[in-house]
Formats: C-alpha cells, sequence, structure tokens
C-alpha cells in the first residue's frame, strides 16, 4: 500500500492535484434533451458525454419470434471535442469506435432484463462532447443512467409492463502512471500510462468487464491487486451519484 510520502507525491504528479485515489469532480445531468426517453449529460472533469435512450419497436432478424428484446449501443466524438478536429465517420465506425461501442453495449445488456423489454431495440447512444480521458468509462456510468431513467418512463406510460433494470453498474479508468497506481485517468496522465484499464462493476462490487493492457512495462500482481481496489472504490462513489439522481427524479 502507498505510503502518505508517496500518497502526497502522486498528488504533486497530477496536473490538477487530486489524490491518487480521487476521481475527478462528477456531475450527472438528467433530462438534457427533451426527444429521447432518457438522456444524461455526464461531466466528469473536462470529459463531457451526452447519453441518450430510444425505443424501437422491432429486433434485429435474428431475434425475431424469440420474445425478447435487444440493446445496441453507438459512440462518437463530436468533431469540436478535442483540440484538434476528429472528423466525422461518414463512411462506418473505425475500429477503435466499435470497440468501444461493443463494451457500452456489453455492459449495459448485463443491466437489464431483455426478455422484459418485448420485441423492441433500444439504442443507446454516446456522443462525446469534450474528450479528455475515460470516454468510454463515462459513457458506461451515464448510460446506465440515461437508461435507467427512460425505463422508469415507460414503464409510467405503459409500454414496459414492468421495470426491466435488473442491477447497476458504473465504469472507471485506472492505470499506472510514472511507476504510481491512479484513479480516473485524464488526457494528460492516459497518454503516460505504462498501464491503462477500463473497469466496468456491479453496484454490489462485481465486475462486469475488465479491459486493458501494458503499454510499455508489464505489471506486477500487486499493481493490478490495487488498480481493482481504486476502481471498486471508484465505481461505489459513481453508482452512489447515480442512485442520488434516482432518488431526486
Amino acid at each position: 500500500m502507498p505510503t502518505d510520502a508517496a500518497e502526497q507525491k502522486a498528488a504533486a504528479s497530477r496536473g490538477d492535484g487530486r489524490r491518487v485515489d480521487e476521481l475527478r469532480p462528477v456531475e450527472l445531468c438528467p433530462s438534457w434533451t427533451k426527444g429521447p426517453a432518457g438522456s444524461v449529460l455526464t461531466k466528469q472533469g473536462d470529459t463531457w458525454v451526452l447519453c441518450t435512450i430510444s425505443l424501437e419497436n422491432r429486433v434485429p432478424r435474428w431475434l425475431l419470434g424469440r420474445r425478447s428484446g435487444w440493446l445496441t449501443a453507438s459512440y462518437g466524438l463530436l468533431p469540436g471535442s478535442t483540440s484538434e478536429r476528429s472528423p466525422r465517420e461518414r463512411n462506418g465506425a473505425r475500429g477503435r469506435t466499435r470497440e468501444i461501442e461493443r463494451l457500452i453495449g456489453r455492459s449495459l445488456r448485463v443491466a437489464i432484463d431483455l426478455t422484459a423489454v418485448g420485441e423492441r431495440t433500444i439504442h443507446v447512444d454516446c456522443d462525446v462532447l469534450q474528450a479528455d480521458g475515460g470516454t468510454r468509462t463515462a459513457s458506461v456510468t451515464g448510460g446506465w443512467l440515461a437508461l435507467a431513467l427512460a425505463c422508469r418512463e415507460l414503464v409510467g406510460k405503459g409500454v414496459f409492463e414492468s421495470d426491466p433494470m435488473v442491477r447497476q453498474i458504473a465504469a472507471v479508468s485506472v492505470g499506472v502512471v510514472d511507476d504510481e497506481v491512479l484513479l480516473d485517468l485524464d488526457y494528460s496522465e492516459d497518454l503516460r500510462a505504462g498501464t491503462d484499464l477500463n473497469v466496468v462493476m456491479t453496484a454490489d462490487g462485481r465486475f462486469v468487464e475488465i479491459q486493458g493492457t501494458a503499454e510499455r512495462e508489464p505489471f506486477s500482481g500487486v499493481e493490478l491487486t490495487r488498480m481493482l481496489e481504486l476502481a471498486e472504490s471508484g465505481t461505489r462513489q459513481l453508482a452512489d451519484l447515480q442512485s442520488e439522481v434516482l432518488r431526486d427524479r
């Protein structure tokens, strides 16, 4: 475990002065747009992601007749979300985008009983308005809250007979930067990270997905354990913020 001196040294090395185990300031803004069934603007430091939920009264061909719904996710960086313009992907999503979309979709399908949705498709659209690291994990956290709000709304309108949400999930990044294990990496830290992990967890502390790799030096078991400990702490805090929004609606 890090000593107090090590904690202070690591905090001093972080551009914003955060402790090694501290999230960036987080704000979850529900109903940010009026059209979708549910929407949340997730602000995590200087990363802003708008997550919206739309319902379509059909399913993919391979699900026809199976009395089950489907959930799919899309993800994109708006052109002005980064310091250098990010061109729109007009001819189909590139590899990194598809990988992120699959992560978001897999994660959120764990959170919902699709048999209770009927033969409908739930679209989760995650648009990055401003990118400063951790956009995929912010998409999962905000996407879950937008989905929970949408399902509550659809139950109230009689579209769903009962709430199909079965568990709460949130996600956060962790990594090894300059030999220190850090929670919630911003872009400057992500650039220097020797190891970068994205961790999706349930509110009761179970893992949904662990996605990561050593970018330079291999990481140790001790470092992996510490990263997972920080991820559990971070996702628990994010889940508390999600719950707070739901209580206030």
